[in-house]
């Protein structure tokens, strides 16, 4: 069983920024960061192959966060810049079962089993 540690998070106005960090109790190829805003499905922001480095964001991210792994810590953490609103939300860390190889789907909720549990982040006007 992995087990997942998020921090970072809080409160941050419109156009700046904040950082979350992720870390993982156990090694894993593919994680992500998906948020939730309660009535709406989860939504995966961005994901990251721990071993070939590759990158994966959403439309709605793309150019303003960024995922990276500190090998270090065995984190993985996202900047989030330029922030706005819509990015209010509950964010999660999440991981995939090592023995299920790489996801072909790298911000699908469904591909991963392990997730922590959530910190909150808020942008205001």
């Amino acid at each position: 069983q992995v087990q997942l540690t998020e921090s970072g998070g809080g409160s941050a106005q419109a156009g700046g920024s904040l950082r979350l960090s992720c870390i993982s109790s156990d090694y894993t190829y593919n994680v992500a960061w998906f948020r939730q805003v309660p009535g709406k499905q989860r939504e995966g922001v961005a994901g990251i192959h721990t071993v070939n480095g590759n990158t994966y964001y959403s439309n709605s991210v793309k150019g303003r966060f960024t995922i990276s792994r500190d090998s270090a810590k065995n984190a993985i953490d996202l900047q989030m810049n330029d922030l706005r609103p819509e990015d209010t939300a509950v964010y999660y860390c999440a991981a995939r079962r090592r023995t299920r190889g790489t996801t072909m789907h790298p911000l699908d909720a469904y591909e991963y089993n392990y997730w922590g549990r959530g910190t909150q982040v808020t942008v205001t006007s």
